[in-house]
């Protein structure tokens, strides 16, 4: 029986903001089926990250964000596999609906190892650290990269 192709999935736009990266992201962020919840969190986000980088200039927190999220996003990653007793690390190119995912990802995944006590907190500092090309997140991103680049020789192999 053959696989069935993957559909895209088509988001919504947020009530905010009009954006569907958005409700991407918040779908992400989200815990237990509580929307309302992370759409609080982002927009709280949003508004910590304006009020941190208006000191500097002027510039919009989506902007900031989508910035940050550009800055994050993995073209490679690595996929282990067994060969004749050993583990061989190989760099696959990702598809570009899921550079986006994994970018998400990496931002919530790092900004939740912050030491702040709200999310919202965690996330504006990871952000701005990530629009910086900066942080957790960059380094995890660099890291993969790193990986991917020694292990070049073995991108031949399939899975």
């Amino acid at each position: 029986m053959r696989k069935l192709k993957k559909t895209n999935r088509i988001y919504e736009p947020d009530p905010k903001f009009k954006e569907p990266l958005v409700t991407r992201f918040v779908n992400h962020l989200m815990k237990h089926g509580k929307k309302k919840l992370a759409y609080r969190i982002f927009y709280n986000f949003l508004d910590e990250l304006e009020k941190i980088n208006n000191k500097k200039n002027k510039k919009k927190g989506i902007k900031i964000w989508k910035k940050a999220l550009k800055n994050v996003t993995p073209q490679v990653y690595i996929r282990s596999k067994r060969i004749g007793g050993t583990k061989i690390n190989i760099p696959i190119i990702i598809p570009k609906n899921l550079q986006l995912t994994k970018a998400i990802k990496l931002l919530i995944n790092s900004s939740k190892e912050r030491k702040e006590k709200a999310m919202y907190k965690k996330l504006a500092g990871e952000t701005l650290a990530a629009y910086k090309k900066e942080g957790r997140a960059i380094k995890k991103k660099d890291n993969m990269h790193k990986i991917a680049e020694s292990n070049k020789a073995f991108s031949h192999l399939k899975f």
